[in-house]
């Protein structure tokens, strides 16, 4: 018997709206990371692209549980000296809700070319999802 290895024209990848509405940011993230790699799927290939495209919507209604929404801070630098920029949860969530989830999510997936094409297929809204939006993929609705 021979191992399986999916080829990416294969692949048939299908679309699934989530909603993040009242839901654990950490435990979306890390559900929605498995569906976008494809480790759900019994064809999944560690070098080939078999995961899904993933619809978040309601990222702005998202929970952080305890202290998280004051006390995560976030971290980037600006190149010059002493510009080390932290940011609090609670000000990524007023100012931009879908960067959040897109965060957590981007941390759970490989740092490679592959990871970045995974991360492409994730597509977050802050509100709920658009009347006219992802008809023409007849995207599933996902329970978590």
């Amino acid at each position: 018997m021979r191992t399986y290895s999916a080829k990416p024209g294969e692949v048939d990848a299908r679309w699934f709206i989530v909603d993040a509405a009242g839901k654990p940011l950490g435990r979306t993230a890390s559900k929605v990371a498995t569906i976008l790699q494809g480790k759900n799927k019994p064809s999944y290939t560690p070098h080939v692209d078999t995961g899904d495209y993933i619809v978040i919507v309601n990222a702005a209604k998202v929970e952080l549980t305890g202290n998280k929404l004051d006390g995560k801070m976030y971290y980037r630098h600006t190149g010059w000296m002493g510009g080390l920029v932290s940011t609090s949860a609670r000000e990524i969530l007023e100012q931009k809700p879908g960067d959040l989830m897109k965060l957590a999510v981007k941390g759970m997936l490989p740092k490679t070319k592959l990871g970045r094409v995974m991360l492409s297929k994730l597509k977050i809204h802050a509100g709920p999802c658009p009347e006219h939006g992802y008809v023409a993929q007849k995207a599933e609705k996902l329970d978590l």
